[in-house]
């Protein structure tokens, strides 16, 4: 049988959960993705997992978060004076907005904390930090 390699255009039924058995990402009910392993469209891990795979094979892999999402970066909270959020922002903690760097890329942070001065917001990866596991299974290599 046919194992996925490096290059090849695979597509793959997942389910993601955390430590405590959650769920964070399924292709449940939706098309599989499809991704060219090896090339970094996806994490490292579930690159690792996936490659030698072959059609129909299902597996559950455990991916550190080093080689996930990576460990959180202190570098990556920033405190923003809070009149500098426009007023028609909905300010509460846990919500995602979208900042814009001082070159342009656009960038998802997360309201961590709110003071009457200061809004701190984070750039890190939601799933920074964690450990994650997937159910796999190899659709088609082609």
């Amino acid at each position: 049988m046919t194992q996925a390699k490096s290059g090849d255009t695979v597509r793959i039924h997942y389910t993601g959960t955390l430590e405590d058995g959650s769920t964070f990402d399924s292709s449940a009910g939706r098309d599989p993705l499809e991704f060219t392993l090896g090339s970094g469209q996806v994490i490292p891990g579930f690159d690792k997992g996936v490659d030698g795979m072959t059609v129909g094979e299902k597996k559950t892999i455990n991916i550190p978060a080093d080689d996930a999402y990576g460990q959180p970066d202190d570098r990556a909270r920033q405190g923003v004076p809070r009149d500098q959020i426009p007023a028609e922002i909905p300010l509460e903690v846990g919500i995602q907005l979208q900042m814009q760097s001082p070159t342009g890329q656009v960038m998802p942070v997360t309201v961590v904390e709110i003071t009457e001065t200061e809004v701190t917001l984070d750039a890190n990866h939601p799933l920074a930090g964690k450990d994650l596991t997937f159910e796999l299974e190899l659709v088609s290599i082609g």
